[in-house]
């Protein structure tokens, strides 16, 4: 490992069932119940376990659906469902309704991302579960808030659309999606958020509360700049990819053997680091590129000439000069090269994890460290139903009366572990 590496805090451990106080996570002796699927409740949860809660995520029988996805939903499982427990349950049934009531009377969090009313249907509302627990914080993710659109059908793109970010990604008359599930994946980070904020008036009151977070809501403050942007100046602001840069440079150049790179020049000092590394002395000292604003103005000839000179240069020779200047600049990167960036491994940002069918695998951690480390990975993507048994036992069913949940079909069979 490299000296310089982040330590990280509670690697895997497989005797490890929960959080365990003793190694003295910020969340540890928190427990959080969780009925959610896809991708923003699950990364709510996600959060709250990284920081050492104890996250218990209550599946249908048949498994939480994206253990099963293709294509680009194929990593959302294994990805936002580290750090749980899983346990399968048929909550329609009123002996599997008995078992998560029976977790939720001395849970911390409820936290789900069902359409609405479906939580009430089941019992679970948070009128029913405020009164079983007083001190239950109530967590919802929807795609709405409250008001007029809430009863839509939301999805990260739906709202991408509705609310100016795919219109801001895209050329104009394309809008596009951003690259990522970046509202659902900050509305969970929202609803943990929330969470923490109730978790701290719980303190003073004594009583937990309900916290609602949405993809609309999340996607709008997203493109809140743009707004502001139009506030301020009055002029609408252009997609991404025909906007008004505020820099001289700040462009992909395509250069040597068709690679391209990133790059940025965002000052008058780094204006002239540029063109020094680079002996452009006469570009230096043209008046009409003296300033930011200037070379701004002069991008349509500037960008073309630069796009020139640079073209038959290596990309590995423009990144060494950028760096040694201390100029911004960027590879073009693939996600999957990330597994192997020398950076996210020297600083222990990715983890290795095994994904539930034993395959081997690395996982990049939350983005922050605390204390001087980072929050690790405690416990691998849980198997379907693989805690079942222990879950049962800590609430006091005995040997025989989980055989009979299990064949009655009030919990499931707990998935084989593969030998990978």
């Amino acid at each position: 490992m490299n000296p310089s590496a982040i330590p990280v805090l509670n690697p895997v451990d497989g005797h490890n069932l929960a959080a365990d106080p003793a190694r003295n996570l910020p969340l540890a002796g928190l427990r959080v119940i969780e009925f959610t699927h896809m991708v923003m409740g699950p990364t709510c949860g996600m959060v709250l376990g990284d920081l050492g809660a104890e996250v218990i995520k209550i599946e249908p029988l048949g498994g939480d659906s994206t253990r099963r996805l293709l294509g680009s939903g194929a990593g959302f499982f294994p990805l936002f469902n580290r750090n749980k427990l899983s346990l399968s349950l048929d909550v329609k049934q009123p002996r599997g309704l008995e078992i998560a009531l029976k977790l939720l009377h001395s849970a911390d969090v409820f936290s789900e991302n069902f359409k609405s009313g479906a939580m009430a249907k089941l019992g679970l509302g948070y009128e029913a579960l405020s009164r079983l627990n007083p001190r239950l914080i109530y967590v919802s993710h929807k795609g709405f808030l409250p008001g007029p659109y809430e009863h839509r059908t939301a999805l990260d793109e739906v709202v991408q659309m509705m609310g100016g970010l795919a219109y801001m990604t895209g050329r104009p008359g394309d809008p596009l999606r951003a690259g990522s599930s970046v509202n659902d994946i900050m509305g969970g980070m929202f609803g943990a958020i929330g969470v923490l904020a109730a978790l701290q008036q719980r303190y003073s009151t004594g009583r937990g509360q309900q916290v609602q977070a949405s993809l609309f809501e999340n996607n709008i403050f997203l493109v809140a700049q743009h707004m502001m942007q139009f506030a301020v100046t009055g002029q609408p602001a252009a997609p991404m990819p025909e906007r008004i840069s505020p820099w001289g440079i700040y462009d992909v150049f395509t250069v040597a053997g068709g690679e391209q790179i990133f790059l940025a020049v965002v000052g008058d000092s780094q204006w002239a680091v540029f063109c020094q590394a680079f002996g452009f002395a006469e570009l230096q000292a043209d008046a009409r590129l003296l300033t930011n604003n200037l070379r701004v103005q002069a991008r349509a000839w500037l960008i073309p000439e630069l796009r020139r000179r640079l073209g038959e240069r290596p990309a590995a020779e423009i990144a060494a000069l950028f760096e040694a200047g201390g100029l911004p600049f960027a590879p073009i990167t693939k996600p999957e090269q990330l597994m192997d960036d020398p950076h996210l491994l020297a600083t222990g940002g990715l983890a290795d994890m095994t994904l539930p069918d034993g395959r081997a695998t690395r996982v990049p951690l939350l983005p922050l460290s605390l204390g001087g480390a980072r929050l690790g990975l405690r416990l691998n993507p849980p198997r379907l139903g693989e805690h079942n048994h222990q879950l049962l036992l800590g609430l006091g069913y005995d040997e025989g009366e989980i055989a009979a949940l299990l064949a009655d079909g009030v919990i499931g069979a707990a998935e084989a572990e593969s030998a990978g």
